[in-house]
């Protein structure tokens, strides 16, 4: 890697770890920067699930004051989402790299437009909630390992579903509701990451750069990233995730 490369990844791995601890979808940043320099896609996404890790990590942290006394019933949660992650990761392995390519510009192409509906999605939680509208623990934890299976496959935008599945289930206030999402898809990347570790080809200098960068994000996710206007956030989203489906494809 050149030395704009090495700058280049540290930055986006600092803008995932941001958007992560706000709203997700910092794969969006990081994946297609990785895709630029050179890197297959699934190197590319095993090496973006490794170095992203740590930022989810200190994301969770700078959470958890809205964790406090709630530890048991989260992590009740997160053995569901690690579950997933495994499926996940193991199809990523074991299905053909030519399958990935096929499939990744239709996740981030989903992926986007969860992040544009977004404010709509949070809307209706709302509505949902206020209804009373609640599925049973079964029903949720089964969505809690589809979304840790997504998130070991992929994972981009996967804060976004499960901020909609977590925020119409879970009789808790949004920010209770948003320190849950992130330990969930904090899991799920860091059981995958653990798997692709063990068995994968991982670039570890890649790997480190972006978690320098993502564990700084992570702490200043909510303090920084809450004072940015989604809707500019979301505009970033968009513009690199189209730039990953045109890279793929490419």
């Amino acid at each position: 890697m050149s030395a704009l490369e090495v700058v280049v990844v540290l930055a986006a791995g600092l803008a995932a770890g941001t958007i992560n601890g706000v709203i997700g979808s910092g794969t969006l940043i990081t994946f297609p920067v990785l895709l630029s320099i050179g890197f297959s896609p699934v190197v590319a996404n095993v090496t973006n699930t490794v170095g992203l890790a740590p930022g989810s990590a200190t994301a969770v942290y700078g959470y958890r004051e809205q964790l406090a006394g709630r530890w048991r019933w989260a992590l009740g949660y997160a053995a569901a989402s690690a579950c997933g992650a495994v499926a996940g990761a193991i199809l990523l392995l074991t299905l053909p790299a030519s399958a990935f390519r096929v499939v990744v510009p239709v996740l981030i192409s989903a992926a986007l437009v969860l992040v544009v509906l977004q404010p709509r999605i949070a809307r209706r939680v709302l509505a949902r909630r206020e209804a009373g509208h609640l599925p049973n623990g079964r029903i949720l934890r089964g969505g809690i390992g589809l979304t840790g299976l997504y998130g070991g496959y992929f994972g981009a935008a996967q804060g976004v579903l499960l901020f909609a599945l977590l925020g119409t289930a879970i009789p808790e206030d949004l920010q209770r509701v948003n320190a849950l999402r992130n330990l969930l898809a904090g899991t799920a990347n860091g059981t995958a990451a653990i798997v692709f570790l063990a068995v994968a080809d991982v670039e570890l200098l890649a790997a480190l750069l972006i978690a320098l960068g993502a564990m700084c994000g992570g702490l200043l996710g909510a303090r920084i990233g809450k004072r940015l206007p989604e809707p500019a956030l979301r505009a970033l989203v968009v513009v690199v995730g189209v730039v990953a489906i045109v890279r793929v494809l490419a």
